[in-house]
């Protein structure tokens, strides 16, 4: 739906009593970013400045996850939790939304309760941690807390979901996660199908978005560029592509120390070592190495 008829719906959703025959629709997701008329709508708060996904699919030029949300009171977004395990922010530029938080492990009490044999393990949950947000109020999203969010107004809302490295290690946890309830769930096929592990990399990307080689190049790109960050800061001269970046020696050196633990896990995962790395550039082995030895050396100055 063009945004010229969803402003019109709206309009008439509200004179209607907020009711219509086509229901209460939300548009969300909307990728404002990325319409070149849209550069400098705002600025990038500087806590969340960090931002490893959008900076990975802007190298890219491909994707963002930045995101507006708008829409009439009654509009909402169901139980979830943000894509990756990633940080998220969503600020609110009218309107008001109810927020309710579940922390990390409280959505495994609220699964069906009937069903004793495919959750055995079912409890009751805790009551959600309630948050009404104002106009002009930023909400921080912690990585894996699972939410709902209730528009109490006609609200319009600037949203952001992001990695960095004080949550990649969840990304990775939660994409081997990924991986394993695939491999579930095409089990029965395992020993019929011509290469099994490849297809179910396959069906990870279509369902989650990123499968293992992605999720590398995701790490290396980001490897790449806080490298040259060191580069630049060490010798006269910009280093190429370490622009736009707005990080210093500290930042890109803790940045290259997280990517390095993480890939440390990367590289001897059964699955990863599977895929055919011959074609990778640098190869995982060598990128680790020369992260581990960068960190090494930044830490003795």
């Amino acid at each position: 739906m063009p945004l010229r008829d969803y402003i019109s719906y709206w309009k008439e959703f509200i004179q209607g009593d907020y009711s219509s025959p086509r229901g209460c629709l939300y548009l969300k997701d909307w990728h404002l970013c990325r319409d070149f008329s849209a550069e400098g709508v705002f600025t990038l708060p500087v806590y969340f400045s960090s931002d490893w996904l959008n900076e990975y699919w802007d190298f890219l030029d491909v994707d963002d996850y930045r995101f507006i949300y708008m829409g009439p009171t009654g509009t909402w977004s169901p139980f979830h939790a943000d894509i990756f395990r990633s940080f998220s922010w969503s600020v609110n530029i009218c309107g008001r939304k109810k927020w309710l938080f579940f922390p990390p492990g409280q959505e495994e009490a609220l699964r069906d309760c009937y069903d004793n044999h495919l959750h055995p393990k079912h409890q009751p949950c805790s009551p959600p941690l309630e948050v009404t947000q104002e106009a002009g109020e930023m909400v921080f999203v912690p990585s894996g807390w699972h939410h709902q969010v209730h528009n109490l107004d006609d609200t319009i809302s600037i949203n952001h979901n992001w990695v960095n490295g004080c949550n990649v290690a969840n990304m990775w946890h939660f994409l081997q996660q990924e991986l394993c309830a695939v491999q579930q769930e095409v089990s029965e096929w395992k020993d019929s199908m011509p290469d099994w592990h490849n297809h179910c990399q396959v069906i990870m990307r279509s369902c989650s978005g990123i499968n293992f080689e992605e999720f590398y190049h995701f790490l290396k790109i980001i490897a790449k560029r806080r490298l040259l960050v060191l580069t630049k800061e060490a010798g006269p001269g910009k280093a190429e592509g370490s622009e736009g970046t707005g990080l210093g020696r500290q930042q890109a050196t803790f940045d290259i120390g997280r990517i390095a633990e993480v890939l440390a896990s990367v590289v001897v995962h059964p699955d990863f070592q599977r895929l055919d790395t011959s074609v990778f550039s640098p190869k995982p082995e060598d990128l680790l190495q020369q992260l581990e030895e960068t960190v090494a050396a930044a830490t003795s100055l």
